[in-house]
Protein backbone atom coordinates (compact mmCIF):
# COMPACT_ATOMS: atom_id res chain seq x y z
CA UNK A 1 0.00 0.00 0.00
CA UNK A 2 1.80 3.54 -1.26
CA UNK A 3 0.77 6.85 0.23
CA UNK A 4 -0.77 9.38 -1.81
CA UNK A 5 1.62 12.29 -3.19
CA UNK A 6 -1.04 14.74 -1.33
CA UNK A 7 -0.45 12.73 1.72
CA UNK A 8 3.05 12.73 1.63
CA UNK A 9 3.08 16.74 1.35
CA UNK A 10 1.18 17.04 3.74
CA UNK A 11 3.45 15.46 5.83
CA UNK A 12 6.63 16.91 4.86
CA UNK A 13 4.81 20.12 5.40
CA UNK A 14 3.93 19.69 9.30
CA UNK A 15 7.68 18.31 9.87
CA UNK A 16 9.05 21.85 7.55
CA UNK A 17 6.95 23.88 9.86
CA UNK A 18 7.74 22.14 13.38
CA UNK A 19 11.51 22.54 12.12
CA UNK A 20 10.62 25.93 11.44
CA UNK A 21 9.23 26.76 14.71
CA UNK A 22 11.97 25.26 16.67
CA UNK A 23 14.12 27.23 14.96
CA UNK A 24 12.35 30.62 15.49
CA UNK A 25 12.20 29.55 19.32
CA UNK A 26 16.08 28.86 19.27
CA UNK A 27 16.77 32.39 17.97
CA UNK A 28 14.16 34.13 20.53
CA UNK A 29 16.39 32.05 23.28
CA UNK A 30 19.43 33.00 22.02
CA UNK A 31 18.54 36.89 21.91
CA UNK A 32 16.41 36.86 25.33
CA UNK A 33 19.68 34.26 27.62
CA UNK A 34 21.90 37.60 25.93
CA UNK A 35 19.28 40.43 27.47
CA UNK A 36 18.76 38.95 30.75
CA UNK A 37 23.00 38.15 31.23
CA UNK A 38 23.38 41.87 29.99
CA UNK A 39 20.45 43.07 32.92
CA UNK A 40 22.06 40.50 35.25
CA UNK A 41 26.06 41.78 34.43
CA UNK A 42 26.15 45.08 32.49
CA UNK A 43 29.81 45.04 32.89
CA UNK A 44 30.82 41.55 31.52
CA UNK A 45 32.67 43.07 28.38
CA UNK A 46 34.86 44.76 30.56
CA UNK A 47 38.02 44.54 28.77
CA UNK A 48 40.89 46.23 31.26
CA UNK A 49 44.47 45.02 32.15
CA UNK A 50 45.71 44.50 35.55
CA UNK A 51 48.01 47.28 36.29
CA UNK A 52 46.88 48.95 33.21
CA UNK A 53 45.74 52.41 34.49
CA UNK A 54 43.98 54.06 38.19
CA UNK A 55 40.20 54.41 37.90
CA UNK A 56 37.45 51.37 36.84
CA UNK A 57 33.98 52.76 35.82
CA UNK A 58 31.02 50.30 36.59
CA UNK A 59 27.58 49.91 35.89
CA UNK A 60 24.78 49.21 38.38
CA UNK A 61 22.65 45.84 37.58
CA UNK A 62 18.62 45.64 37.53
CA UNK A 63 19.16 44.25 41.10
CA UNK A 64 21.16 47.25 42.34
CA UNK A 65 24.05 45.10 42.29
CA UNK A 66 27.09 45.96 40.87
CA UNK A 67 29.03 42.95 39.33
CA UNK A 68 32.12 43.17 37.16
CA UNK A 69 34.59 40.30 35.75
CA UNK A 70 37.95 39.62 37.18
CA UNK A 71 40.73 36.37 37.80
CA UNK A 72 41.70 34.82 40.75
CA UNK A 73 45.70 33.64 40.55
CA UNK A 74 45.09 34.54 36.59
CA UNK A 75 41.64 32.94 35.84
CA UNK A 76 38.14 34.02 35.56
CA UNK A 77 35.65 35.31 37.96
CA UNK A 78 32.97 37.09 38.08
CA UNK A 79 32.74 39.47 41.22
CA UNK A 80 29.97 40.97 43.08
CA UNK A 81 31.35 43.40 45.10
CA UNK A 82 29.84 43.72 48.49
CA UNK A 83 30.53 45.86 51.09
CA UNK A 84 29.22 44.30 53.83
CA UNK A 85 31.38 41.55 53.30
CA UNK A 86 34.81 41.19 55.30
CA UNK A 87 36.45 38.81 53.13
CA UNK A 88 36.47 37.75 49.78
CA UNK A 89 34.34 34.52 49.55
CA UNK A 90 35.01 31.94 47.25
CA UNK A 91 31.95 29.40 46.51
CA UNK A 92 33.65 26.27 47.88
CA UNK A 93 33.48 24.24 45.13
CA UNK A 94 35.28 26.72 42.59
CA UNK A 95 38.06 26.81 45.23
CA UNK A 96 40.17 23.52 43.48
CA UNK A 97 40.03 25.20 39.65
CA UNK A 98 41.53 28.67 41.01
CA UNK A 99 44.39 27.17 42.77
CA UNK A 100 42.87 27.82 46.20
CA UNK A 101 44.20 25.56 49.26
CA UNK A 102 41.42 25.12 52.40
CA UNK A 103 42.60 26.19 55.66
CA UNK A 104 41.64 26.48 58.74
CA UNK A 105 37.69 26.25 59.57
CA UNK A 106 36.17 29.22 60.74
CA UNK A 107 32.35 30.50 61.34
CA UNK A 108 30.70 33.55 59.57
CA UNK A 109 28.13 35.08 59.52
CA UNK A 110 25.97 35.56 55.93
CA UNK A 111 22.59 37.07 54.77
CA UNK A 112 21.86 33.10 55.29
CA UNK A 113 22.89 32.80 59.36
CA UNK A 114 25.94 31.35 59.97
CA UNK A 115 28.12 28.92 58.27
CA UNK A 116 31.26 27.08 58.65
CA UNK A 117 34.48 28.17 55.45
CA UNK A 118 37.45 27.37 55.20
CA UNK A 119 40.22 30.21 55.13
CA UNK A 120 42.30 30.57 52.15
CA UNK A 121 44.75 33.11 50.85
CA UNK A 122 44.56 34.36 47.32
CA UNK A 123 47.98 34.91 45.89
CA UNK A 124 46.78 37.52 42.97
CA UNK A 125 43.10 39.09 42.31
CA UNK A 126 42.61 41.04 39.73
CA UNK A 127 39.99 43.67 39.12
CA UNK A 128 40.03 46.15 36.11
CA UNK A 129 42.88 47.78 36.35
CA UNK A 130 43.67 47.06 39.89
CA UNK A 131 45.60 43.75 41.08
CA UNK A 132 45.90 42.74 44.80
CA UNK A 133 48.18 39.78 45.93
CA UNK A 134 47.86 38.11 49.24
CA UNK A 135 44.56 38.80 49.42
CA UNK A 136 42.57 36.63 52.69
CA UNK A 137 39.55 35.25 51.61
CA UNK A 138 37.47 32.20 52.67
CA UNK A 139 36.01 29.14 50.66
CA UNK A 140 32.37 28.87 51.05
CA UNK A 141 30.32 25.97 51.37
CA UNK A 142 26.79 27.72 51.31
CA UNK A 143 27.35 29.48 47.65
CA UNK A 144 26.41 27.35 44.88
CA UNK A 145 26.53 30.13 41.75
CA UNK A 146 30.18 30.77 40.77
CA UNK A 147 29.94 34.35 41.49
CA UNK A 148 32.76 35.28 43.94
CA UNK A 149 31.82 37.75 46.76
CA UNK A 150 34.56 40.58 46.66
CA UNK A 151 34.82 42.03 50.21
CA UNK A 152 36.23 44.45 52.19
CA UNK A 153 39.82 43.06 52.47
CA UNK A 154 40.51 43.98 49.02
CA UNK A 155 37.87 46.70 48.48
CA UNK A 156 39.66 49.07 51.44
CA UNK A 157 42.53 49.32 49.69
CA UNK A 158 40.17 51.68 46.68
CA UNK A 159 38.42 54.79 47.14
CA UNK A 160 34.71 54.27 45.68
CA UNK A 161 31.87 57.04 44.05
CA UNK A 162 28.54 56.27 43.71
CA UNK A 163 26.97 58.05 41.18
CA UNK A 164 23.44 57.39 40.17
CA UNK A 165 23.77 53.85 38.20
CA UNK A 166 27.73 53.94 38.51
CA UNK A 167 30.18 53.38 40.96
CA UNK A 168 33.58 54.54 39.94
CA UNK A 169 36.69 52.70 41.82
CA UNK A 170 40.17 54.54 42.35
CA UNK A 171 43.66 53.52 43.13
CA UNK A 172 44.04 55.92 46.56
CA UNK A 173 46.26 58.81 45.55
CA UNK A 174 50.13 59.19 47.38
Amino acid sequence: MSQSPEHTTRGLGRVMLWLGALALLGVLWLFFSERLEQRHNPNRDLSVTPGSGTELVLQRNRMGHYVAPGTINGRPVVFLLDTGATQVSVPAHLGEALGLAPGAPAQVMTANGAVTVRATRIDELGLGPFLAREVRGHLNPGMRDDQVLLGMSVLKHLEFTQRGDTLILRAPGP
